[in-house]
């Protein structure tokens, strides 16, 4: 042990595995990818359930066709990163486009179903409703570009609209004007010519400097490095403005420029263009780059300049802090043509005591009078919904107190005091009144439904009690304040109102799911209380109806109520089978009040079939899982969470297996943690601080917070600010009591802001040099997340085997 020795970590296909014993041993290189055991690799390639989404008039469901797992060689293909955006550089797409397959109508009122005609092999992607539903425009993937293609819905009929010159390397390539001027579109420039050649030699070194300036930033990927980066930044972002009609005419508006996107006004005259503007910075990505946003008229001309924002990479890290400036400008939903933004009163740093934060400004077409003041926020300005000139609803919320309010407001007369409707905890789900429901104006944009009296609203809630989940419907009258439930769910059923059919709510469409039925979707009539199916969709994978699935409630030891969704293999019993082999698979959250962080989110009457790499797969395989057991992280007052993070941990996983021990399902001694991102982090720092588990699995974590210096997750403070905190907190600082042992794994372009792959290397090298028991995988060419097949499959045959041997082999 005491004798220091080097291993090659073999690299093929791609792979990099490495499986060390406590002793010294080599290293061995898996040579091919490997498949999970059946039926967990047939389940991997079962097709899933569509897709669907419903026309703005109700009339019409498209469902999409979800594509198999995409091979790594999709993976494989070039990408372009630059300024935090991952793209491909031949479609001027995003890299690793999620795109769907097929394109089905159905009409809700008669179940018939037509599937629209595309070339072979399409790729539908950025579907956009027209505003009355009679079209639906989407784009097709080509292998050099991206087309945009339209719809009739009534026939399913569709045509190409422009040959792939569409440009969504950067957000949405195509809007909307209305559907009798068509649709505007970020296109490539013509006669771009080729993208910048990498330089073959350096023209000298990379140089930065800060001349006393504050400027923390969290840890981002995929930033500008260098001059050739900031070229290819612009080759690929750069578009130009076109309308283009039905009939496929196309009519260029500005010349060449970095757009981020453009919006018509809900009447279609006038256009919000913002685009990005230099100097452009390596410390942060795109979108704090300087911004330009201006009013275009139909010809392209600039009307009205509405902001000009500078680079904001000194924005502390703060969550309640923003950039200075007009940030947020959009169009008000209720008028044709009416401008509104947001700026921060108290130069948008949230340390800063002040007593209005933020204002709301708005200005009308032609733009020409001074902007009015239509609300100042206490708190951080969250949102507005609008509803009709003398009403809408505007959001505030302060993170550090999870504080939401609610505000009736009169954009018509903003002198007029706005009125306080409701205020909570954010995280308090038992006291969450639901969200309005809306419906589409004349211009097709969305505002409040107000009911037959004028003065009521709708509101449409998940239903969170100490009983469950139980969605709801209820009417809510501005004037009194007071709510009425006019309908919810009930058991065996987990049923979600989705659209109202009339402003009476007498007709309503819902989808809903039991543990053995897909959601889907059906027609609510109140008056006869009678439901009528739109959709049968079937259970893709029936082997999972058998398993037992029960939200499970205990406590931990300061008496906080805890609650889990315990899965146990089809015909378990533990009275005649005995103890399982059981994964528990975490990822704590952080609250402010003891009351929110004990109440029940979860329902037993969810459809839960498992996809990609879920724990649910380990099933099959004999285990019992545990997922989601909650792992409350409590600061209330002026306490930070994290400050006693590892005390909290302990006793929730503590309660966790103390529960399933006292049932009978699971034995002490075969009970293994793990889980994913900050669920990962969680994993290692229970293996370090306890020893209720047998082995752990820990996938695209982080593991030294001295790596993410200036906050993580629900951590605010910087290093500097809470030095024992990070450290206490960092597994990496304790890897030398992580005696059980840990499968990491980690995509090897993980562009998730703090879990660089390099975590995940040094905790491996470290608990290697520790003599610890360990096995490292890194997947070639995958995210954050992992989407191959072939990564998906080895990531499932990874902790299969890892779990076989080490917790049900009991080794």
């Amino acid at each position: 042990m005491g004798q220091p020795y080097t291993t090659a970590i073999g690299y093929f296909m791609g792979v990099a595995l490495s499986l060390f014993s406590p002793m010294p041993e080599p290293a061995l290189a898996q040579s091919t990818w490997q498949n999970p055991p059946d039926p967990i690799a047939t389940f991997l390639d079962t097709p899933a359930l569509p897709r669907t989404q419903i026309s703005p008039d109700h009339q019409w469901m498209v469902k999409l066709e979800h594509p198999p797992l995409p091979s790594i060689a999709e993976l494989a293909r070039p990408r372009v990163q630059v300024a935090g955006i991952q793209l491909d550089p031949a479609t001027r797409g995003p890299a690793l486009e999620y795109a769907y397959r097929q394109l089905t109508l159905r009409h809700l009122a008669t179940g018939k179903e037509q599937t629209v005609a595309l070339p072979d092999q399409a790729r539908v992607r950025n579907l956009m409703w027209s505003p009355s539903g009679r079209y639906l425009a989407f784009t097709l993937t080509q292998p050099e570009g991206l087309e945009l293609w339209v719809a009739d819905v009534a026939l399913a009929t569709a045509q190409r609209l422009t040959p792939p010159i569409l440009n969504a390397t950067y957000g949405n390539p195509c809007d909307w004007i209305s559907e009798e001027a068509g649709l505007l579109c970020k296109v490539v420039p013509p006669n771009q010519g080729l993208p910048p050649a990498v330089p073959t030699v350096p023209n000298g070194p990379r140089i930065e400097q800060n001349l006393g300036r504050e400027a923390p930033a969290r840890t981002y990927t995929n930033l500008l490095t260098n001059a050739h980066d900031e070229a290819l930044f612009e080759y690929y972002l750069t578009s130009v403005l076109e309308q283009v009609t039905l009939q496929g005419d196309r009519i260029p508006l500005t010349e060449p420029m970095l757009i981020d996107e453009a919006t018509p006004s809900p009447n279609g005259k006038w256009i919000l263009l913002e685009t990005v503007e230099r100097p452009f910075s390596y410390q942060v990505p795109v979108g704090l780059f300087p911004r330009r946003k201006a009013v275009l008229d139909l010809t392209g001309q600039v009307v009205f300049e509405v902001a000009n924002l500078p680079l904001a990479d000194s924005v502390p890290v703060n969550f309640d802090s923003v950039r200075t400036g007009r940030r947020l400008v959009w169009w008000r939903a209720d008028l044709p043509d009416t401008l509104f933004w947001v700026e921060a009163l108290d130069g948008g740093d949230a340390r800063t005591a002040a007593p209005v934060r933020d204002q709301v400004q708005q200005v009308a077409a032609p733009f020409t009078d001074a902007p009015q003041t239509l609300w100042q926020t206490e708190r951080r300005y969250n949102r507005i919904t609008w509803g009709d000139a003398t009403r809408a609803l505007g959001y505030e919320y302060w993170h550090d107190t999870r504080r939401l309010r609610t505000w009736l407001l009169n954009p018509a007369s903003p002198e007029t005091a706005p009125v306080l409707l409701d205020e909570r905890d954010a995280q308090d789900d038992y006291r969450d009144p639901g969200r309005t429901i809306t419906a589409t104006n004349v211009y097709g944009w969305h505002t409040l439904l107000f009911g037959p009296d004028g003065n009521s609203l709708y509101l449409e809630g998940r239903g969170a009690s100490p009983e469950g989940i139980y969605p709801f419907l209820d009417r809510w009258d501005l004037t009194t304040n007071a709510k009425v439930r006019l309908w919810q769910s009930q058991d065996p059923f987990l049923e979600r109102v989705h659209y109202l059919l009339d402003n009476q709510a007498q007709q309503f469409i819902t989808q809903r799911q039991t543990t053995t039925e897909p959601p889907n979707y059906r027609l609510y009539d109140r008056e006869t209380a009678q439901s009528t199916p739109l959709t049968e969709f079937a259970d893709p994978l029936p082997w999972f109806a058998q398993v037992t699935k029960e939200v499970v409630r205990y406590q931990r030891a300061d008496g906080l109520d805890l609650f889990a969704t315990l899965y146990l293999p089809p015909g378990y019993d533990a009275a005649t089978d005995g103890p399982l082999p059981t994964v528990l698979w975490v990822y704590p959250q952080e609250y402010k009040s003891r009351e929110a962080a004990g109440q029940v989110t979860a329902s037993e009457n969810s459809f839960s079939r498992p996809w990609g790499y879920s724990p649910l797969f380990m099933l099959t395989q004999g285990y019992a899982v545990m997922m989601g057991p909650t792992m409350p992280i409590i600061g209330e007052g002026d306490a930070a969470p994290n400050d006693t993070y590892l005390e909290q941990l302990e006793m929730s996983a503590q309660a966790a297996v103390d529960y399933l021990v006292e049932r009978g399902v699971s034995d002490r001694n075969q009970i293994a943690i793990g889980g994913e991102s900050y669920g990962a982090f969680t994993t290692a720092n229970l293996l370090a601080h306890t020893d209720l588990f047998r082995a752990g699995v820990a996938l695209s974590g982080a593991y030294n917070r001295t790596l993410t210096p200036f906050g993580f997750q629900g951590e605010q403070r910087t290093f500097w600010e809470a030095q024992e905190t990070y450290i206490n907190m960092s597994p990496f600082t304790h890897a030398a009591q992580i005696k059980r042992p840990l499968l990491l794994i980690h995509g090897a372009e993980d562009d998730n802001a703090g879990t660089f792959p390099v975590q995940s290397e040094r905790l491996y090298g470290a608990l290697r040099g520790l003599g610890g028991t360990v096995r490292w995988v890194e997947l070639p060419f995958e995210g954050h997340g992992y989407r191959s097949r072939e990564a998906v499959g080895h990531v499932l045959w990874e902790v299969t085997q890892w779990l076989d041997e080490y917790v049900k082999g009991g080794k």
